[in-house]
């Protein structure tokens, strides 16, 4: 059965929406191009606004596809994007998270607040069982957005992902999920 995500969510403090083309500056600015928010990520920073573009692309290319969700995460009072939280199909009964936040914008309780809303929605959607997601074992700050979105750690993954900001070879990354 296909999954029919919602194009919106909003929180008490945000809005997320699907990604438009005409993000790409301000997710450039806001944190594709900075090496502290990109340092525990899967991908390196992008170099040029044209990295972001592509990016963009590939989001609405997998939407399209219904093979993966990602969200524009903006503030009630704003429409410009300051990061992004996606929700990757990985088998028929189970989905993963991923998030990115502005920097300027950390520990605040943004990334735990989309988090959840994301979350309560894939639990409430028939046959989704399972939403887990992954951090590096040294990044704490991840581990807390995971626990604070009702998350449950599960255990300690071996070699499982590259983070290239850090290393060329595998890490170990802690196992984070909710299900019902």
């Amino acid at each position: 059965m296909a999954i029919q995500a919602p194009n919106t969510f909003k929180t008490s403090r945000l809005f997320l929406r699907r990604p438009r083309p005409d993000d790409a500056l301000a997710i450039f600015e806001e944190y594709t191009q900075d090496a502290e928010v990109s340092r525990y990520t899967t991908w390196r920073p992008h170099a040029a606004l044209s990295d972001t573009q592509a990016f963009l692309a590939r989001c609405l290319t997998r939407w399209e596809s219904g093979e993966e969700f990602s969200w524009v995460i903006t503030l009630l009072s704003d429409d410009r994007a300051i990061g992004m939280i996606t929700y990757r199909i990985k088998d028929s009964f189970k989905a993963e998270l991923g998030y990115v936040l502005a920097r300027r914008l950390w520990n605040q309780g943004f990334t735990s607040e989309a988090a959840r809303a994301v979350i309560d929605w894939a639990l409430a959607t028939e046959g989704t069982f399972r939403v887990h997601s992954y951090c590096d074992i040294s990044n704490a700050a991840s581990a807390r957005v995971m626990e604070k979105a009702g998350m449950q750690r599960e255990g300690i993954l071996r070699r499982w992902t590259i983070h290239p900001n850090i290393s060329p070879e595998p890490r170990d990354c802690f196992v984070y999920s909710r299900t019902r």
